[in-house]
């Protein structure tokens, strides 16, 4: 991703606790877990971030973060106030994620695993033997004491996309790219860090820049979006919305670009172009779901539209799906319906619409 390659946030030693000299690092390198966990609380959200970045999955994130602190408080007599501890708490938690990296295979979305179905396909069942990606609940991305700019880049870190290009990459080249282009990082900190060259570094790196720039869009959805507006954006959100409550196929699909996608993981099965994409939603959303209820959200730094699905408009409504739309221009380019209930605590939303 373009905007990504060519801007870096907050430097790897720009951050509240980064100081070796605060009271906080003093009280916990005496012993206090309390200072501890006022210590490293502002750099929670962005540990978890880059932790899901590198994992695909904010549930694998939070097992990272978990761990990565807990093996940081274990060690902290070792960082001794040298440096910057928001660089070391990188370094711990980067290494307890390519731990978790080397025990399985990547994450993916549908669309990363075969080309688009020419029909509607209703014996669409869930595929167990994918790694699926997993959508990002990004509202702490927004709070805290970073720049305007700083947050902007990090919604941008998070987007669907790009996250999904990191996936393709090994393990040891998603870090250096992340540490390098998105935090900030030279590369002789890295190769101490992952024990290696700062030619290997580079190397890595620029493997990484390559083919993230094949998966990537150059556009990033923060640029797109800040183009359209918050008033525009959640327009168009709701106006998916709408139709689908309304089972109105012809609305949704005059929200739609001609070469949209539609993917459902962890069905494999998806949608590509604006006859595919309209025949599905006319077949199961608009045929087969009795009645929806939405409720509007932000998924890894997008509009995204939480959907209930009810026997009829007086039933109660079960959790079905979160889908993250990516925007071209004032449209809606790509659909990607997560369906999967356990999804939606990390949203703040209930399993069930009275």
């Amino acid at each position: 991703m373009s905007e990504i390659s060519s801007t870096r946030s907050t430097g790897p030693g720009a951050s509240p606790g980064s100081r070796a000299d605060s009271a906080d690092l003093r009280g916990a390198l005496d012993g206090d877990d309390a200072a501890f966990t006022r210590l490293v609380a502002p750099l929670r959200p962005e540990l978890h971030a880059y932790c899901y970045q590198l994992l695909g999955s904010p549930h694998d994130a939070d097992d990272a973060v978990q761990d990565a602190l807990l093996r940081a408080w274990r060690g902290l007599a070792g960082f001794e106030g040298r440096g910057s501890l928001r660089s070391w708490l990188y370094t711990v938690a980067t290494r307890t994620c390519l731990d978790i990296v080397k025990g399985r295979g990547r994450r993916a979305l549908p669309v990363d695993l075969g080309p688009a179905s020419d029909r509607v396909v209703l014996d669409n069942r869930p595929s167990t033997e994918v790694g699926w990606l997993s959508p990002y609940p990004d509202g702490d991305l927004g709070t805290g004491p970073a720049s305007p700019h700083a947050r902007y880049e990090r919604r941008e870190a998070v987007e669907l996309a790009f996250v999904a290009a990191l996936q393709h990459l090994p393990g040891n080249q998603r870090a250096v790219l992340l540490l390098v282009d998105v935090l900030g990082f030279a590369a002789a900190e890295i190769a101490d860090l992952l024990g290696t060259s700062v030619a290997s570094v580079n190397s890595a790196l620029a493997r990484a820049r390559r083919l993230v720039a094949e998966k990537a869009p150059a556009a990033s959805q923060q640029r797109t979006l800040r183009l359209l507006g918050d008033d525009r954006i959640r327009k168009i959100a709701a106006g998916y919305a709408d139709a689908l409550e309304r089972h109105d196929t012809e609305a949704l699909i005059a929200l739609l670009t001609e070469d949209v996608t539609w993917s459902m993981p962890p069905l494999p099965h998806w949608y590509s172009g604006l006859p595919s994409v309209a025949e599905f939603a006319r077949t199961v959303p608009m045929g087969l779901c009795p009645s929806w209820r939405t409720r509007l959200v932000s998924a890894n730094g997008q509009p995204a539209v939480a959907g209930y699905v009810g026997a009829d408009a007086t039933a109660p409504h079960v959790a079905w799906a979160i889908t993250v739309l990516t925007l071209r221009g004032d449209r809606i380019a790509g659909l990607t319906s997560f369906l999967d209930a356990t999804h939606f605590p990390s949203f703040g939303l209930p399993n069930m619409l009275p």
